[in-house]
């Protein structure tokens, strides 16, 4: 009688372990988890005869349950916790821990150390050909600059695991500024400013938990560049100054995007006195008529935050890795840069700026320099190459916009450890393919 009573007992307690989950999912309305950076799919799929039949429904609604089940954000968090408490590993794809609890992005490390080498002949041609821009925007009262920026691998190099250290014989950076003497390309070298601020400045100018410069290491570069602007160009630009700093032990802005990415059940102690200037813009209509357009990395975010973009650039645009067109010229919708006239667009500006970290040197202005060398030197060639790159274009788009299709490009890139870009090139190209 007791065995039976204790089987009883067991089989009720696994029953209440599936069937909880499932229960607490009907009766609560909303169980979207919140977790950053997963693409959850937000709309319940709707059964079809077509969706039926293809199996798709089948597929997509199981996702759907996943992402929803009540007790899937918890879940996540404690399982997170659990990697880093008892192995030091981040539930954050690319990115791992170092000492003292400083965290990287596992390819900026390799940048530091000089790991992701590309060939020297292919950055020499790329800086060539931004000389040939260079010169032919110059005759248009264009400025053409190159800016590089510092990445925490390299700044924070001391708090970086030891075995990633080893002697450097050459870096990428080393290849694009050498090369930009070489060519006499005009270069801002905000990676060497900031190895040389290294020991004199009063605040951090990269956080603990955060992956990009701090908010306070913004502000400097974001002067720097002001300056050097108003240098090449000639030209008065409204000024960028702050007359207080605040100090905080806890993260603001951008400066825990990492630690927020890594889901954790309970966030350690940031332990670091960060500073927050409270900036201010010269109000002068007369000086904010210099146009400057910004194709970045998404180190100049900060910038776009702090409307550097509007107060001092004359309403110039972000292009995110030369694809998303930020703030879009048509409200309300997502604009991308292969849907514009990219001859008009460069032509409308005063000051046209690439301004890569180092992490990102090896696709330095993604394919701007590539086009725009192609449009100036060769128009017909590039109509050409235009038209197949929108088309191509238009599926990838799709992908960025529908959350389920994005959901399986993340996989994708996860599962093949390629770039998330990469993994929807990819599946665009797939789908180019089925309809031609």
């Amino acid at each position: 009688m007791t065995i039976k009573k204790t089987h009883t007992i067991q089989v009720f307690i696994a029953f209440a372990a599936i069937a909880l989950p499932l229960l607490a999912s009907l009766v609560k309305k909303d169980s979207k988890p919140n977790l950053v950076g997963q693409v959850i799919s937000d709309e319940k799929p709707k059964i079809t005869l077509s969706t039926w039949l293809d199996r798709s429904y089948q597929f997509n609604i199981d996702d759907y349950n996943a992402d929803h089940w009540a007790f899937k954000e918890k879940m996540v968090r404690l399982n997170n916790q659990l990697y880093y408490e008892l192995f030091n590993q981040l539930r954050v794809n690319g990115f791992v821990s170092g000492k003292e609890n400083y965290v990287f992005s596992e390819g900026y490390i390799f940048s530091a150390f000089g790991d992701d080498l590309i060939y020297e002949n292919a950055v020499d041609e790329k800086i060539r050909k931004a000389k040939v821009i260079q010169d032919t925007l110059a005759k248009k009262g264009i400025t053409l600059l190159l800016a590089f920026a510092p990445g925490k691998g390299v700044y924070c190099k001391n708090y970086v695991q030891d075995k990633y250290v080893h002697a450097i014989k050459n870096t990428n950076h080393n290849l694009f500024i050498n090369a930009c003497k070489k060519y006499k390309v005009n270069a801002l070298d905000i990676y060497s400013y900031f190895e040389k601020l290294k020991s004199s400045t009063p605040y951090p100018l990269f956080p603990k938990y955060g992956h990009h410069w701090s908010y306070y290491g913004a502000c400097i570069a974001t002067d720097t560049i002001i300056k050097t602007i108003e240098h090449l160009t000639k030209r008065d630009l409204p000024n960028m100054f702050w007359k207080t700093v605040e100090l905080s032990d806890t993260a603001r802005s951008r400066d825990a995007d990492v630690l927020n990415s890594m889901n954790l059940y309970e966030k350690p102690e940031q332990n670091i006195k960060l500073a927050y200037p409270n900036i201010e813009f010269e109000q002068d209509s007369i000086k904010n008529t210099t146009p400057v357009l910004t194709i970045s990395d998404s180190y100049w975010y900060d910038q776009v935050y702090m409307g550097v973009w509007n107060n001092c650039f004359a309403g110039g645009r972000f292009w995110y890795y030369y694809n998303k067109v930020i703030p879009s010229p048509v409200q309300g919708e997502k604009i991308e840069v292969w849907q514009l006239d990219l001859k008009k667009e460069i032509e409308s500006n005063k000051v046209i700026m690439l301004l890569y970290s180092d992490g990102n040197l090896p696709m330095f202005a993604n394919a701007f320099i590539d086009d725009a060398y192609l449009l100036y030197t060769n128009p017909s060639a590039y109509k050409i190459k235009n038209e197949k790159h929108v088309a191509l274009q238009s599926y990838a788009k799709q992908i960025r916009e529908t959350p389920l299709m994005l959901k399986k490009a993340t996989q994708l890139s996860n599962d093949h450890q390629i770039t998330l870009d990469s993994a929807i090139k990819i599946n665009a190209t797939k789908m180019l393919n089925g309809a031609n």
